[in-house]
């Protein structure tokens, strides 16, 4: 059975401190998950500037990297799924990130996408390649696995009708790199992520769930109406198949993300709506 979890992004604005922190794992946890993933750029102390672009880019990270996660997530009763590192910093500090990960207690730590990488080069996409294989590989050798995870970028168009995406799964080597699915990007960007799921198979060990709806009600004032993360089941995506999909496939942990547009403008009210889909689907 999939662990249920939550990944950490959602929390930024509210583990501000120890008591903050213990209190939101708590009410995870009794919301019906058992799980936490978590990213290193939470877990340790990280720079203004960082902390000011994630926060501009619709993620605040929060003031939590100074607190114990590893007492807090075992305090809680929560599993660590698997830790967050960009590419950069596994590859700098491969022996560091693998005793991270194993002091936590994974086996996964994933990539999370490149930051300001041309996704249409298809030179740049299969030199990406090659480098998750180098430090899948060097990871491997450590016990722990490398998963990679998709945003939007990557189903831009490298050649004819083939993405970055399906290219990093044919140029990966399944020995050593496998994948996070995460079904909110492509789906906003149009691609089919349940046929996605289903050619991901078994190298699809992780499954990232969000829904895609929007709160406007009454009118519309035009033509368009812009749509955004949701609960779960309070959007219009087909979860209940892709999270079959996702359990079909034997995947160690489905992990809800979302962070901004939560219910209420609560993280915590919007992971306990979402947790009736997950008890019930997951």
């Amino acid at each position: 059975m999939a662990v249920r979890a939550v990944q950490q992004i959602m929390l930024g604005t509210v583990t501000a401190n120890k008591a903050q922190a213990a209190e939101t794992l708590s009410a995870i946890k009794k919301a019906g998950y058992d799980g936490i993933e978590l990213n290193g750029f939470m877990i340790r102390p990280t720079s203004l500037m960082v902390r000011t672009m994630t926060k501009l880019a619709g993620m605040p990270v929060g003031k939590g990297g100074h607190l114990d996660w590893k007492s807090l997530t075992k305090q809680a009763g929560l599993c660590v799924v698997s830790v967050h590192e960009d590419l950069g910093t596994i590859q700098r500090e491969t022996d560091r990130v693998i005793e991270e990960a194993k002091d936590f207690g994974t086996k996964y730590v994933v990539v999370t996408g490149m930051y300001r990488f041309d996704y249409s080069d298809e030179k740049a996409v299969q030199k990406l390649a090659e480098d998750l294989n180098h430090a899948g590989k060097q990871l491997r050798q450590g016990g722990i696995a490398l998963l990679y995870h998709n945003h939007n970028c990557e189903f831009r168009k490298v050649s004819g009708t083939k993405t970055a995406y399906r290219l990093l799964m044919e140029e990966t080597d399944p020995e050593y790199v496998n994948f996070e699915f995460d079904s909110y990007w492509p789906t906003e960007a149009g691609a089919d992520a349940l046929s996605l799921m289903k050619q991901l198979g078994e190298r699809m060990k992780l499954y990232h769930i969000n829904d895609r709806g929007t709160r406007v009600q009454g009118a519309s004032m035009t033509p368009i109406l812009k749509s955004d993360s949701m609960e779960l089941g309070f959007g219009n995506m087909d979860l209940p198949s892709l999270a079959g999909q996702a359990k079909a496939a034997g995947v160690d942990a489905v992990i809800l993300e979302s962070h901004k547009n939560w219910a209420d403008k609560s993280p915590i009210k919007s992971l306990q709506l979402s947790a009736k889909f997950m008890k019930e689907y997951v």
